[in-house]
């Protein structure tokens, strides 16, 4: 049961809580038809009916409030080994026909119940690309979101950056919290940057347009992913400027970071 392999501790204890309040609510009717006084059968219902709307609410919050999106064809999660980034499936993302046949358009899906991120995607040209200068982005602070120095090991000595999933450059996207995830110095700055520094020398020089899109991977009930899932596609060349299907890893050389909240140490 993938489904069931896939939920972090929290949404495990949601659903006992669930389960222990719906078997409460049987035990009440039980008790209400055993009940001789009209009183207090209309009590045992009453609790009944209370508890069972409770642990619809529950599993609600579970199933029904938006979560992570599923990566379609990445079946399983690349190892880190010693590159910023992996390729999957040959360079070929994930899109279809039909995702590929669309007008300009960009779209940040809704931060999750854990208020994460979940995915970014945007038909890029030169329509999207930033008119103004860069605003300032301080007051977002991404799930698992924590400012920490390792002065010795990192050039700019801060572990995390507020990450875009698609970049400033790109899209002109400043203060946008659907689009900021807590990311580290090496995957912002070796493993998606010069991704995107790619796509945009391909739309500054062609004119054409990229159709894009990075979902962050975040296992269980973490609130900081794993990495990056960045899919692009240029459209007027069927593929020929622009074909790539990278997973970025969220991680710092010479750091292990604890991805349930955020928190490091050294190696």
């Amino acid at each position: 049961m993938e489904w069931f392999d896939s939920l972090g501790n929290k949404e495990l204890l949601v659903l006992g809580t669930a389960a222990a309040m719906f078997l409460v609510c049987l035990y009440q009717l039980w008790q209400y038809h055993r009940a001789e006084w009209k009183y207090a059968a209309k009590n045992r219902l009453k609790n009944a009916a209370f508890l069972f709307v409770l642990s619809l609410l529950a599993v609600g919050s579970v199933f029904l409030i938006p979560g992570q999106p599923v990566i379609a064809g990445l079946e399983t999660l690349p190892v880190y080994e010693s590159e910023p980034y992996a390729v999957i499936n040959h360079d070929e993302p994930f899109f279809t026909d039909e995702e590929k046949d669309r007008d300009v358009f960009e779209h940040y899906g809704e931060l999750d119940y854990l208020g994460r991120c979940t995915a970014a995607e945007a038909m890029l040209g030169p329509e999207l690309l930033p008119q103004s200068e860069r605003e300032d982005i301080s007051e977002i602070k991404p799930s698992g979101w924590q400012s920490v120095r390792y002065e010795d090991l990192i050039e700019d000595a801060f572990l995390y950056h507020r990450c875009h999933l698609i970049a400033y450059g790109l899209s002109g996207q400043n203060a946008n919290a659907g689009n900021l995830i807590t990311g580290t110095q090496y995957m912002n700055m070796e493993g998606m940057r010069p991704i995107e520094g790619v796509v945009a020398s391909y739309i500054h020089r062609t004119g054409n347009h990229v159709l894009y899109r990075v979902t962050p991977y975040f296992e269980g009930s973490d609130l900081v992913a794993r990495g990056v899932l960045i899919e692009a596609v240029s459209i007027e060349d069927d593929g020929d400027g622009i074909m790539l299907n990278r997973f970025c890893f969220n991680v710092q050389p010479g750091i292990r970071i604890s991805y349930s909240d955020g928190s490091s140490h050294r190696e």
